[in-house]
């Protein structure tokens, strides 16, 4: 793995965290802001990172193509909230034996915002728009398993920043979703 690879992975992760942390300072998520992605940094996320960075986009999609899997993604899923693969079980009604998904809760729907616009912003660039994070959404929201209420308000609050841009969005997370 060449030592540019590795610093180019680092510098990618400690931006997007950093917008990450920037949009949830915005709306009072201060602990979250902090503690995000900070799994990314570990040997077991870190390194599968480094070796299938592109620059362009989650090395999670390379390693996939690669080897049929993303054992980073399996690592980092399992210990981040504000990932809707977290908060999936086995259903017992639903589906017998199947999986099903659980509500988020709103602090971490929030957060799960704040990620796909912080994603949206590192790998688009100065091309980013507010639509950005939608568009990424749609394109895979057919397969994604939400719960109906996570689902929905996610949409709602993707919808809400296409339409009215960050500080309107910002503004009516701090005052509707998260206020006390």
């Amino acid at each position: 793995m060449a030592m540019s690879k590795a610093w180019k992975h680092f510098k990618t992760v400690t931006y997007h965290k950093y917008l990450v942390m920037q949009g949830c300072f915005k709306v009072g998520l201060y602990k979250q802001g902090i503690l995000h992605d900070l799994s990314k940094y570990s040997p077991t996320e870190f390194l599968v990172g480094a070796k299938y960075y592109q620059g362009d986009r989650s090395p999670n999609n390379a390693e996939r193509e690669a080897i049929g899997y993303s054992s980073s993604w399996l690592h980092h899923k399992g210990r981040n909230k504000h990932h809707y693969e977290y908060w999936i079980d086995y259903s017992t009604k639903a589906i017998p034996g199947g999986m099903a998904p659980a509500p988020m809760p709103n602090k971490y729907i929030v957060e799960m915002l704040m990620d796909r616009i912080a994603a949206c912003k590192v790998y688009h660039g100065e091309r980013y728009t507010t639509r950005a994070p939608l568009a990424y959404y749609e394109l895979g929201k057919d397969k994604a398993p939400l719960h109906r209420s996570t689902r929905r308000k996610l949409e709602f609050l993707l919808h809400m920043l296409d339409e009215r841009g960050e500080e309107q969005t910002f503004r009516y997370i701090r005052r509707h979703i998260l206020k006390k």
